[in-house]
C-alpha cells in the first residue's frame, strides 16, 4: 500500500516542480517581482518533495526489495542491477534531489533581489526534477 501511495503521489510533486522550474524561469527571464505566489509555489514544491521523502522511506522498508537485502547482503546487492537501482541508486538520487530543493529554497529566502531570487530557485529546482526524472521507474510507474 505504501508503495502505491508512494508512486501516486510522484505524479503531484512532479507536476507541482515542473510549475515551480517553470514559472522561476519565466520570473528570471522577464525580470518579474518575485511575488508571494512565487514563494507559495516554490514552498509546495519542497513541502510535497519532502512528503514524497517520507512515503519513498517507509515504502523502501517495508518493501521486498529491502528483505532481500537483508538476507542476501549489500555486496550481492551490489552486484545485481535489478536490486541495486531500487535500494541504492533510487533512493540517494531522490534523497540528494530533495536536498538540492531544500537548499535552493533556503537560499532564495536569502537574496534581495527578484531576479536573484528566481534564478536560485530555477538552478536547484531544475537540477532536482532532473535527478528525479533520471531515476524514476519508469516501467514500473505505468505499471499501475
Amino acid at each position: 500500500m505504501s508503495k502505491l501511495i508512494h508512486s501516486y503521489w510522484a505524479y503531484i510533486v512532479l507536476i507541482v516542480l515542473i510549475f515551480a522550474v517553470v514559472n522561476a524561469l519565466i520570473g528570471y527571464v522577464s525580470k518579474k517581482e518575485f511575488k508571494a505566489k512565487d514563494l507559495r509555489l516554490s514552498l509546495f514544491a519542497l513541502v510535497t518533495s519532502h512528503i514524497q521523502l517520507i512515503l519513498g522511506f517507509i515504502a523502501y522498508f517495508t518493501s521486498t526489495y529491502f528483505s532481500a537485502m537483508q538476507d542476501s547482503g549489500m555486496g550481492e546487492v551490489m552486484k545485481n542491477s535489478e536490486l541495486r537501482k531500487p535500494l541504492v541508486e533510487h533512493p540517494l538520487m531522490i534523497i540528494i534531489a530533495v536536498t538540492l530543493i531544500t537548499v535552493g529554497f533556503s537560499k532564495h529566502k536569502k537574496k534581495t533581489e527578484y531576479q536573484a531570487k528566481f534564478k536560485t530557485i530555477a538552478i536547484f529546482y531544475t537540477i532536482a526534477l532532473l535527478l528525479i526524472l533520471a531515476v524514476i521507474p519508469w516501467g514500473l510507474w505505468f505499471k499501475h
